[in-house]
């Protein structure tokens, strides 16, 4: 009896102490765990800058088609109220009137057709400033004459992906 009670505790001191992972198992668990994380780690940074330069690219096509339908109503005499001026081109005066709308023409409701529902968030400079470029304005001039809005971009100088810089998208 004494011989079987004696191999049960040897056993059981033997599997108590197999149970736990041994410190150099825990310290190769740890570096395959490091070296997987770093490899996604740039993968991840890419992804997320990939999003960024979709978002920007939605938010210039929105602003750009908003302008343009806004020249579209002008030109066909949709908009009432408003003279093309040589100084506008029949271009909007500003982002807010994209938003704020303008009255229809022969509209005794006083209606407005709006073109945006809000100026859309500039995800590479987190905010809602944009650039602005006048008709009347240099293709690549920075500054804005105040004329009219003919067409938007990104202020941030940073380089997609592709190599250009965000501002001259």
């Amino acid at each position: 009896m004494r011989g079987r009670r004696g191999l049960l505790r040897a056993l059981r001191a033997r599997a108590g102490a197999e149970r736990g992972y041994s410190f150099v198992e825990l310290l190769v668990v740890s570096a395959i765990i490091l070296i997987l994380a770093s490899a996604v780690m740039p993968l991840t940074r890419v992804t997320m800058q990939r999003q960024r330069e979709a978002e920007l690219r939605r938010a210039l096509r929105e602003m750009r088609t908003a302008i343009d339908r806004y020249k579209d109503a002008v030109d066909l005499g949709v908009i009432g109220g408003l003279e093309v001026e040589a100084d506008n081109q029949g271009y909007p005066a500003s982002l807010e009137i994209l938003v704020e709308g303008v009255e229809l023409a022969n509209d005794a409701t006083g209606r407005k057709m709006r073109f945006l529902r809000r100026i859309p968030f500039d995800p590479m400079t987190q905010g809602r400033e944009w650039g602005l470029r006048s008709y009347d304005d240099e293709p690549d001039s920075r500054r804005w004459s105040g004329d009219n809005v003919y067409d938007v971009y990104t202020t941030s100088r940073a380089t997609a992906l592709d190599g250009t810089r965000y501002d001259e998208w």
